[in-house]
């Protein structure tokens, strides 16, 4: 093994322990390797020193790396894969986007330090699954908040909310940013709890991911929300920089 430094962003750089081949991430955002430079990959890296770089991230913005938390994206990732690249490390915070798929994995890890997020599109006829989330990052219009209320009135508890915000991509999900303020205050009237805002910036455009962030977070702020879902294992630094307190990471992990 060999001790390799990998640059994720010209002030944000971490150690990674890997092999020869291991691929590196350029300072233009792709995974190059060191003999194969036109082969692009990500890099998967242990969750220790992934924790261990969004804590050097927040602090070179000066931010409490306490305010920003890592949710694991478990998606498409047999249990086996969970306990190795996440649960072993004493980290217990995994997100899913398909209810079924969810609804399984509560199966088969019924571990009550567990808290689940769900971070897929809001379907009615998959609430159902979802009854045992902590936290949903997708709310995107009036009616998915109401059949939630309805849902939650049945189980006699309620998730935490996100609302998506769209962020101008034609083929993207999310509320209008302008909407954001009235879909806001229909949902706490049907008596959820909304805690803040959710964004996908755009893939591969770091100066569009930071726009989007910083828009996202100038409208939380005005809102007066304190939760913000924003970034991901190809633009985490630039959404710990922008505000973000929650970072969604899943290829970096399982890859």
């Amino acid at each position: 093994m060999q001790l390799h430094e990998v640059g994720l962003d010209s002030w944000c750089r971490l150690p990674v322990w890997t092999d020869p081949t291991c691929f590196h991430l350029s300072r233009k955002g792709a995974w190059r390797s060191k003999v194969e430079h036109a082969v692009v990959r990500r890099c998967k890296l242990q969750l220790p020193v992934l924790l261990q770089d969004i804590e050097r991230c927040a602090r070179a913005v000066d931010r409490d790396p306490a305010s920003v938390r890592l949710i694991a994206v478990s998606k498409g990732q047999p249990v086996a894969e969970i306990r190795d690249k996440v649960l072993k490390f004493g980290h217990h915070v995994l997100a899913e986007n398909r209810g079924q798929e969810l609804r399984d994995k509560l199966r088969e890890l019924p571990d009550p330090q567990l808290e689940w997020h769900f971070i897929g599109p809001i379907q009615s006829n998959k609430i159902k699954y979802l009854s045992q989330v902590h936290m949903i990052h997708t709310l995107e219009d009036a009616s998915q908040a109401t059949e939630l209320a309805r849902h939650a009135a049945k189980w006699g508890r309620a998730p935490k909310l996100l609302i998506q915000v769209h962020n101008g991509e034609v083929q993207k999900h999310g509320c209008p940013p302008a909407e954001v303020p009235a879909l806001l205050k229909t949902t706490r009237e049907l008596g959820l709890d909304v805690e803040g805002l959710m964004v996908m910036a755009p893939y591969d455009q770091p100066e569009a991911a930071r726009q989007v962030f910083r828009q996202v977070a100038d409208l939380n702020a005005k809102l007066g929300l304190r939760e913000l879902s924003m970034g991901m294992s190809d633009d985490y630094p630039h959404a710990i920089e922008a505000g973000s307190t929650l970072i969604r990471i899943g290829s970096a992990i399982f890859l």
